[in-house]
């Protein structure tokens, strides 16, 4: 229990250490979303970073489910991978909206309502998920951590995740950072609230890719990798 203790306090600490973004009292800050003019297509099937095909001695367990590489089990987190602080529109945006702490940021693959994959910028803080269009800073979409429900991932070794929120449209996305992601979102709700994030772990689960949209994420083995097929249901 003592060992036990120490991590979680140790790896609270390494998140309490990432740079704070400075409060500024401005007017809230506008955004649209990935999918306002785009139709939904029925299914796709998308094939992302290999993974061994069974459970090999350098693999250990993510929650004592999910495979994990062991060179990711031991990779320190980092965290703010961008630097925050040196980008202006991401301070000021950040800023605006009252977010004090800065957990995770990084370039990740967004997936929309018809099955296309875009590159975003994926921001966490002690607040809300940002998902940001680098290339015209535009904010894309903000959801504040209360509203997440739960996480689903694969029982694989493959790069994707979705985020439940049962009051908006859900969000499915792929990032080589999964692992630090998924902790970074449930430690950040438990000391936000005490709430425990739900993590679910199933080769097959839905989401809603809109709000009258609902797609199923089917993950396989198969010789050199993991192959995903996402289908509408």
């Amino acid at each position: 229990m003592a060992q036990k203790s120490e991590a979680h306090f140790a790896k609270m600490e390494r998140l309490r250490s990432h740079r704070r973004v400075q409060i500024e009292d401005s007017k809230p800050t506008r955004y649209d979303d990935d999918d306002d003019e785009e139709e939904p297509s029925s299914r796709g099937s998308i094939k992302l970073r290999p993974s061994e095909k069974n459970v090999t001695e350098d693999q250990e367990p993510f929650m004592g489910v999910k495979v994990r590489r062991r060179a990711s089990l031991h990779r320190d987190y980092k965290g703010d991978y961008l630097d925050v602080p040196s980008q202006p529109f991401l301070m000021k945006l950040l800023g605006k909206q009252g977010d004090r702490q800065v957990l995770f940021a990084d370039k990740a693959l967004k997936f929309t309502g018809s099955g296309k994959m875009k590159r975003r910028t994926l921001l966490i803080t002690d607040f809300a998920i940002y998902i940001i269009d680098s290339e015209t800073d535009m904010l894309k979409r903000r959801i504040s951590l209360a509203a997440v429900e739960k996480i689903c991932l694969s029982e694989l070794s493959d790069n994707f995740f979705a985020i439940i929120i049962p009051t908006e449209y859900d969000l499915l996305m792929a990032s080589t950072r999964k692992t630090e992601i998924v902790t970074v979102l449930v430690d950040a709700t438990k000391n936000m609230s005490d709430y425990e994030l739900e993590v679910v772990f199933s080769n097959r689960f839905e989401y809603n890719a809109a709000s009258d949209l609902v797609k199923e994420v089917q993950f396989e083995e198969v010789e050199g990798g993991v192959k995903t097929r996402i289908l509408r249901k």
